[in-house]
């Protein structure tokens, strides 16, 4: 299995790789809405001590799909290639709506199978994260 990291997507937040390859599939670890080379979340305003003082959604779903994007096409695979997306968000009630209606404008001409799960937190201070298998 060969390990795979993007150049253009968010340096792992542990010790594991973007994405392994295994035969024909792609299997993305955790994707998050950070920035390469920073600890900025889009969307994200912190307090002082690091934890949530407001975020935006709508800003972080652009931001994740276009982190998985990078590391799809970097690992020579492509959108339309997703066949099973996981979502994790921390605020199913008030950001499922919202999550809900870019997913389906994003995610269209790949339409993969799809399961979302509320979660209490993740590792940094984010809204949504992606696992993603993908063919090559």
């Amino acid at each position: 299995m060969d390990a795979i990291n993007s150049s253009r997507a968010p340096e792992p937040v542990g010790a594991y790789p973007h994405a392994r390859r295994h035969g024909n599939l792609l299997f993305l670890s955790g994707v998050g809405p950070r920035e390469r080379g920073t600890k900025k979340i889009p969307g994200v305003e912190l307090n002082e001590d690091g934890t949530i003082k407001s975020y935006d959604i709508e800003t972080q779903c652009h931001s994740v799909f276009k982190n998985v994007k990078h590391i799809l096409e970097e690992a020579g695979s492509k959108w339309e290639n997703m066949i099973d997306v996981t979502v994790f968000l921390t605020n199913m009630k008030d950001d499922f709506a919202t999550y809900n209606r870019l997913y389906a404008e994003y995610f269209k001409s790949a339409n993969p199978c799809r399961t979302t799960v509320e979660i209490n937190c993740l590792p940094t201070p984010i809204a949504i994260e992606l696992k993603v298998i993908a063919t090559i």
